[in-house]
């Protein structure tokens, strides 16, 4: 997908934040580069744009707080993240999570193997079972009864609660980052062979 011209919500002025704003966004509890300002460090594109409607913006947050407490392993939950990114061209969503999978643990091998799928032959099969039912979510909005049965070799039933949540999430948030036209923030770098702005290089 093209990037767009212009957004179609551009962030919201910091100055223009008001009590409404602040006290939706003091719920975050995300990696920094989600959070309000503070200092010399401007919000994230994505926060300037949820701090239009602040009722929306609390509501997310809390939910995304839980996404990142759950209890799926943080490497399992960057893993499917950024391949949902890569599945609905998501390129904010991508540039945000590579490098959150980064720190969870998966190497650069890996992240540039999500483009790939389930059938790499760098996953192994729990990582292949991930990776597929991401797919399957993506693409048939459900997981096949053969991966379900892999998956719940290796994971609890919270577990698995929490990996259907949290690719649904990544889903939903990649389809309002386009549609709304989110850009890239200063520095990010998109999808390989783009640069930050999402232009080819």
């Amino acid at each position: 997908m093209p990037p767009r011209s212009e957004p179609r919500i551009p962030p919201r002025p910091y100055r223009d934040w008001d009590a409404g704003v602040r006290d939706a966004l003091s719920v975050i509890r995300m990696p920094s580069t989600a959070r309000p300002p503070d200092g010399g460090r401007r919000a994230s594109n994505l926060v300037g744009v949820l701090a239009w409607h602040p009722e929306l913006a609390k509501a997310f947050f809390l939910f995304s707080n839980h996404l990142f407490a759950s209890t799926l392993p943080d490497r399992a939950r960057e893993m499917v993240t950024v391949r949902v990114a890569w599945l609905r061209r998501g390129e904010y969503e991508w540039a945000q999570h590579v490098t959150m999978a980064a720190v969870a643990g998966m190497s650069e091998a890996e992240i540039d193997a999500i483009s790939a799928g389930p059938d790499s032959a760098i996953w192994g099969p729990v990582d292949a079972a991930l990776l597929r039912a991401t797919d399957e979510i993506v693409a048939d909005r459900t997981i096949s009864d053969e991966t379900w049965r892999l998956l719940a070799g290796h994971f609890d039933r919270r577990q698995l609660m929490d990996l259907v949540f949290t690719v649904g999430a990544y889903d939903m948030l990649a389809m309002a980052c386009n549609t709304v036209g989110v850009e890239l923030d200063p520095g990010m770098t998109g999808f390989p062979g783009q640069g930050h702005d999402g232009t080819s290089r």
